[in-house]
Formats: structure tokens, sequence, C-alpha cells
């Protein structure tokens, strides 16, 4: 099995995203929740919120450090997971289901095809985890 679901899209930031139609769910990844350590608080766009590829949507807090998030695609936000604000540890035991963060109703599906693959990904954490 592979480390990271080949379903997903992922960036160089370590976000996710599953692209559904004409929205994408985002969040971020095992690697980049394990990185962080227990995340104690998650700050997110609103309902309406536009947000743009590269650019930072929100904060993630760890008992470690706290980190920008950065969009894998541009769009408008039409749902944030109200769930984090009570269990941000749904971001450790869950990235990819519960620890979801927002989804964005997409203004340029295009930008879908800049996103690295599992594979791709995968490698990619190889190469920056053998830099260190």
């Amino acid at each position: 099995m592979a480390a990271y679901p080949t379903d997903l899209r992922y960036t160089k930031e370590h976000e996710w995203t599953k692209v559904e139609g004409t929205k994408a769910r985002i969040g971020i990844t095992e690697f980049a929740q394990a990185e962080l350590g227990d995340v104690v608080f998650v700050e997110l766009p609103k309902v309406g919120s536009r947000v743009q590829q590269t650019q930072t949507f929100g904060v993630v807090e760890s008992v470690k450090a706290v980190s920008d998030l950065f969009a894998p695609l541009s769009g408008e936000v039409t749902e944030f997971n109200g769930e984090l604000a009570k269990k941000p540890e749904l971001v450790n035991t869950d990235p990819y289901g519960k620890g979801w963060m927002i989804v964005v109703s997409l203004s340029n599906p295009k930008e879908v095809d800049h996103l690295l693959t599992s594979s791709q990904y995968e490698e990619f954490v190889k190469q920056a985890s053998s830099s260190h």
C-alpha cells in the first residue's frame, strides 16, 4: 500500500487535495502532521472567502510550531471543518478523513495539473527527509 492515498494530489508544502467534481477537499498530509506533532489549534477561512493557489489560507498550531497553510488550488471556500475548533487533534489522528480542513469551489480546475501525484509526493518527502 502506498504511504499516501493515490486518489489525492499533493503540494510541496504538504497539503493534500481531493477533487470532487467542481470542488476540492483540502487538508495536510500524514508527513506534515507527524512533523508538527500534536496539533492544538487550527485557524481556517470562513465560507465565502477566496483562496489563491500557493497563497496562505490559514494556520495550524502545534506544540512545536505555528505553520501557515498554503492553498493547493484557487477558489471560493464552500465549507470548513468546524469540528477542528473543538478537536484539533483530528488533524493528527485522521489527516485524510475527519481531519480535513476546507472545501473549495474551484475557479481554475486546470491548476490540479500542477500538483504532485502520490508517488511524486512520496519521492519528494524521501528526498526532503534524506537532506536533513
